[in-house]
């Protein structure tokens, strides 16, 4: 090869956007070296072995041992190449799914928060709100008078299904009148989990906000049927308690921001 159609470091680290102090470590522990050294001591490289640098340095750069890959180098066949890398493919779709579900939690309580930080609490207010999936748990038995018996077979119940506990969840209230009669006692608990296999129609809803503990509503049950009748909404729907500002973000319990929702449509006109 002449000299004139090999690269200098510079020029070699600029085509493959690799650093230029990542090659000289490639080098001095043998991974990747210079087709040819300058009398200079200087590196030089061919446009060709950027194909191997680059796949080298997305090894590297996953977490493949400098050892496996020179042991991959020296003992050079489709069979070996192809195990280490399909070994390091699965642990990358392991994690790439464990990103993902990262990801969906935090997006979920981002969005409730945000929405907890625009809304006007005293206000009860119509709005077409879309699908949600939620996943449904078991239905609640409150006979013990221990609130948490029933949250926690819910999360028993989440754990089997294989549905990570630490998707927010909330409260389902099979109609209006078991939220009136029993607030803060849902029919049953749910996961808000984009995998859920219930859907929280889309429709339009009353919406209504109080500041509590969790199952202490106050009197929204009451401030809602009262819009609804004041504005000839009629209740068609199950309701929805959500926690939008919970222990993750106010050190008072007292100070929780609850929403609750519930679909509805106008009544006729006599």
């Amino acid at each position: 090869m002449k000299d004139q159609d090999m690269l200098t470091i510079k020029e070699f680290s600029k085509l493959t956007c690799i650093k230029q102090s990542k090659l000289r470590h490639y080098d001095e522990v043998k991974l990747f070296q210079p087709i040819k050294r300058g009398e200079n001591g200087y590196r030089y490289y061919s446009a060709p072995q950027t194909i191997a640098v680059n796949l080298i340095n997305v090894m590297h750069n996953v977490n493949i041992p400098i050892k496996k890959i020179s042991e991959m180098k020296k003992q050079k066949s489709p069979e070996s190449v192809l195990e280490l890398l399909h070994k390091q493919e699965l642990e990358l779709n392991r994690e790439l799914l464990n990103l993902h579900k990262a990801y969906a939690i935090l997006h979920t309580y981002c969005s409730l928060i945000r929405e907890g930080l625009l809304v006007d609490e005293k206000a009860i207010n119509s709005r077409r709100m879309a699908a949600m999936p939620i996943e449904l748990g078991p239905a609640n038995d409150f006979s013990s008078g221990y609130f948490y018996d029933s949250f926690f077979n819910f999360i028993g119940q989440m754990s089997d299904r294989r549905i990570d506990p630490a998707y927010p969840a909330g409260g389902f209230y099979e109609d209006i009148n078991a939220f009136r009669n029993a607030p803060g006692r849902p029919t049953r608990f749910f996961s808000v989990v984009p995998t859920g296999r219930d859907i929280r129609e889309a429709g339009v809803y009353l919406v209504g906000y109080t500041r509590g503990y969790y199952g202490h509503l106050g009197d929204l049950p009451q401030r809602i049927q009262t819009y609804a009748k004041q504005h000839g909404f009629a209740f068609i729907g199950p309701v929805y308690e959500m926690y939008l500002h919970d222990e993750i973000t106010v050190d008072d319990p007292e100070m929780y921001l609850i929403q609750a929702s519930v679909q509805v449509k106008k009544r006729k006109s006599r």
